[in-house]
């Protein structure tokens, strides 16, 4: 053959394979679009809650914890990947957790009843100060030495953890120090930063049980779950839809020499407000407590209708003791004072701070059961009592 039809049928033969190669890179390139537009995302899940954004695609979610504490300016993004899941490039920065969780460790009482309504209770391993821990089911795997004791939130032990190897430490902050959170870190544990209790709607707190849905697998019955909750919620507002909110409240207590009030924007005063009761303090702007004199409290509250106390007093006698200033105030002397605190566990932990967040619907009925006693007859509060 001659030389120059040899370096031709080269040059042909190079072509020809850089352009196999290109085809199968055209194609590939189109197998992963119609991968990707498969796992497109199927929109965030969250309706209520402001600080937690959860997205499902195929094979992971994508959960952001935004406002985790006050003034944060910190965002959080975690990665959950179900077995044989892809994570694309992009994400790979982030921390990712496989799932379904087989242990866990929780740091506040208020995820355990979304541990127990999932029905997953079993997997929890540890918890800091577990006196704390009200509810008996949990109780029950306490005594049984199932979940440990792993000290203080600001001080956990840290060898326990290492020795526990939980599959997540769901943790929360009160600022941006958060030392023992990077050492936990550091040590290869896995860390998840929530901000359930940064949230301001009764709803809203609720809805976190969709990230333990989806950190368990189990995201069907997290939904259902919730959306019985928000019927609930919904079926109370609709009891009192006609009602006016006349009668005026009053809430808190002193301390030490202040008296605390919640904001109108907060949880507390959401509550009240949709009980239909005229909160006092409902024009105050902002989401947490104004600190006032207990002279600014007598001047505006003296006559109101009921009275909301916080503390765990046991009765009338009790209070008034605590403060001889009280007995100046109409709704103690009509006997119309209650609180939400006075029940506790075996070991002293107050129910209300432990499932509250979780069961709006029961915290708004007791208030309405409160305000409007003749429209729930024969209804039994959950959380309140009353000061006799």
């Amino acid at each position: 053959m001659p030389l120059n039809l040899q370096k031709i049928m080269n040059i042909n033969s190079n072509k020809f394979s850089f352009l196999v190669l290109l085809l199968l890179l055209i194609g590939c390139k189109k197998s992963e679009q119609l991968s990707n537009k498969i796992s497109d995302v199927s929109g965030n899940t969250i309706a209520y809650a402001k600080s937690l954004a959860i997205s499902k695609y195929d094979g992971y979610s994508v959960v952001k914890v935004s406002n985790p504490w006050p003034e944060s300016s910190k965002n959080f993004t975690y990665i959950l990947k179900e077995k044989n899941g892809v994570i694309p490039d992009s994400l790979q920065k982030y921390n990712v957790i496989q799932i379904p969780l087989q242990s866990i460790v929780v740091t506040s009482t208020t995820n355990i009843p979304f541990l127990e309504m999932l029905r997953v209770e079993k997997l929890l391993v540890g918890f800091p100060n577990t006196d704390y821990i009200s509810s008996k089911k949990t109780r029950k795997l306490i005594d049984a030495g199932a979940v440990k004791n792993i000290g203080q939130n600001e001080k956990l032990n840290m060898e326990q953890l290492i020795d526990l190897a939980p599959d997540l430490i769901v943790a929360y902050g009160v600022d941006n120090n958060n030392p023992m959170i990077d050492n936990l870190q550091k040590s290869g544990l896995n860390v998840l930063f929530q901000a359930d209790w940064m949230e301001q709607t009764p709803l809203g707190k609720a809805e976190w049980i969709k990230l333990y849905g989806a950190l368990f697998g189990k995201e069907k019955e997290a939904k259902i779950l919730f959306e019985t909750i928000v019927k609930n919620y919904n079926d109370a507002l609709a009891l009192v839809a006609t009602q006016k909110s006349t009668v005026t409240v009053l809430y808190g207590s002193m301390y030490q020499d202040q008296w605390y009030v919640a904001k109108g924007n907060s949880w507390v005063a959401q509550f009240m407000k949709d009980a239909k009761s005229n909160y006092l303090w409902a024009d105050v702007e902002g989401t947490g407590s104004l600190s006032l004199s207990f002279e600014k409290i007598l001047d505006k509250a003296k006559t109101a209708n009921y009275w909301i106390a916080t503390g765990s007093f046991k009765n009338s006698t009790e209070f008034k003791n605590s403060n001889p200033h009280y007995s100046q105030f109409d709704a103690l002397k009509n006997n119309n004072v209650y609180t939400f605190e006075s029940k506790l566990g075996s070991t002293g932990g107050t129910i209300y701070y432990e499932l509250a967040p979780s069961r709006p619907d029961l915290v708004l009925k007791d208030y309405i059961k409160i305000f409007h006693p003749d429209l729930l007859p024969n209804y039994t509060f959950t959380f309140a009592q009353k000061l006799n």
